[in-house]
């Protein structure tokens, strides 16, 4: 019998045998690589814990978390109320539990966002070429200028005050990042043997960027898009912080952890909690980004 034996470091021609099985081998080897990261497992773990802990927050939160007690006011943590109270007497725990809502469902929202939009943005510039890459590159470039928390600034000025605006405005301020990532990529990819046999048959660009070198760099952007979360919600924050987003009394972490900095010496607790969630947080995107990165991208696996 004769045997084939396929090169998984070369892309197999469209419409042949050897590119599914490929593929499957590649997704099932960087799955026991990123398993093989206990902190990476870990990071994930913890995300998906605290992501259905703010799914269910209406179930597993004590008490109302806008309901105000002054009798309860300036409570320290203690069995009644594991984080204690603030100066309204307001739950923290439970504040903590429905401001991960907002916090982390709109900062998918803002990944999606920057993700979608640049996405396109990079794949036409860098499929494309010619004044559309022009165009495209200019304007990133000037957004690239400014900072992403002050381009996020300036877009909520724009768009006005408010919890969905503020996080578009974070969304809008990380598309340059998706560009340049993506155009880069494709302009590597589209010079392969693969795409070229692929537009010799006669595939449409549409269908060849979308079968072939979409798939192709589809690990960067999700290693990406990891980053970008833990920026999307740093920035978020920060603009809540400001007060720039929530309306009081709705909990957000960044919103709550602005309401206790004049209480730090009396109720250190009302600070500390949300601003240890946002912190552990960030802390596990960037270590699951780090696995992802190990995992998905060969030049940084562990030999």
């Amino acid at each position: 019998m004769l045997s084939q034996t396929v090169d998984m470091n070369q892309p197999a021609a469209p419409g042949t045998n050897a590119e599914p099985l490929r593929t499957r081998h590649r997704r099932h080897f960087a799955l026991r690589q990123f398993l093989r990261n206990r902190v990476a497992v870990g990071s994930l773990i913890f995300l998906v814990l605290l992501g259905l802990a703010a799914l269910f927050a209406s179930v597993l939160a004590p008490y109302d978390p806008t309901k105000l007690s002054i009798m309860d006011r300036m409570l320290s943590p203690s069995r009644d109320h594991l984080m204690g109270t603030d100066q309204f007497g307001r739950d923290i725990f439970s504040r903590l539990l429905y401001g991960g809502r907002l916090t982390i469902f709109y900062a998918f929202i803002a990944v999606g966002i920057s993700g979608g939009i640049g996405v396109t943005l990079g794949a036409i510039a860098g499929y494309a070429r010619g004044w559309a890459d022009s165009v495209i590159m200019r304007l990133m470039d000037i957004l690239l200028a400014i900072p992403g928390l002050l381009l996020a600034l300036v877009v909520l000025t724009i768009l006005g005050p408010g919890l969905v605006n503020a996080h578009i405005a974070v969304g809008i301020s990380m598309i340059p990042v998706y560009v340049r990532l993506v155009r880069g990529a494709i302009l590597s990819e589209r010079e392969r043997e693969y795409v070229t046999a692929a537009q010799v048959v006669g595939a449409p660009p549409g269908r060849v960027m979308r079968r072939h070198i979409l798939p192709s760099v589809w690990s960067q952007i999700v290693i990406l898009s990891t980053s970008v979360l833990g920026w999307a919600i740093v920035i978020a924050a920060t603009l809540n912080f400001l007060g720039l987003g929530v309306s009081p009394p709705t909990p957000e972490w960044g919103a709550d952890l602005a309401s206790g900095r004049e209480w730090l010496t009396t109720g250190w607790w009302i600070s500390t909690f949300p601003g240890l969630a946002i912190t552990l947080s960030i802390l596990a995107i960037n270590f699951l980004g780090d696995g992802l990165s190990e995992a998905l991208d060969p030049s940084l696996r562990r030999r």
